[in-house]
């Protein structure tokens, strides 16, 4: 049951990626990816959240376009957007961890809902920050142009998290053997 969990995840970050809104100078488009990334770690856990993430980039890497825009991982790599990849990863595995554990610590709801926010602020802060690192590496930036280049992701970013933290408790309450096969 994991790999289908996984599969089905990987499939639905790759969709996502169709969802692109261009921004900024940085060159990274505002894509509902890297909120699918933390939702696989809240509802999958972290494990099988990274998995899931791992698996779709792996299969950019070997050519598929995975990314916005059709680009593939290895593409992708080259560019701007190297640094937020890599934060997809460790998003999924941290946000798993701290709604997983909330999960399993407390029914309830008031403290499961704060724990998941925190989750998703931790899995954006992730991507934010193994973003910015990419833009000084790849594209030469200082760290404050780097940290700049967040700000226009911020308020939407959020807005998606929190739509994907409403889902993720709601499929956690429809379907609460899910937490617990993990």
């Amino acid at each position: 049951m994991d790999i289908a969990y996984i599969a089905v995840f990987a499939a639905l970050i790759i969709v996502l990626a169709f969802v692109a809104i261009p921004v900024g100078t940085a060159g990274v488009p505002i894509v509902l990816q890297n909120a699918a990334c933390i939702l696989a770690g809240l509802i999958l856990g972290a494990r099988r959240g990274f998995l899931s993430v791992l698996l779709f980039l792996v299969l950019g890497l070997v050519g598929l376009p995975v990314l916005a825009g059709g680009r593939t991982t290895l593409a992708a790599l080259a560019g701007p957007s190297a640094g937020y990849l890599l934060g997809y990863v460790f998003s999924a595995l941290l946000a798993g961890l701290i709604a997983y554990s909330a999960l399993r610590t407390s029914k309830n709801m008031g403290y499961r809902i704060g724990m998941f926010i925190l989750a998703g602020i931790v899995g954006l802060l992730t991507q934010y920050v193994f973003g910015a690192i990419g833009l000084m590496i790849i594209s030469d930036l200082s760290i404050g142009a780097a940290a700049a280049a967040q700000l226009p992701f911020i308020l939407p970013d959020g807005a998606k998290v929190a739509v994907m933290i409403i889902i993720a408790l709601g499929v956690h309450q429809a379907f609460p053997d899910l937490a617990r096969k993990n």
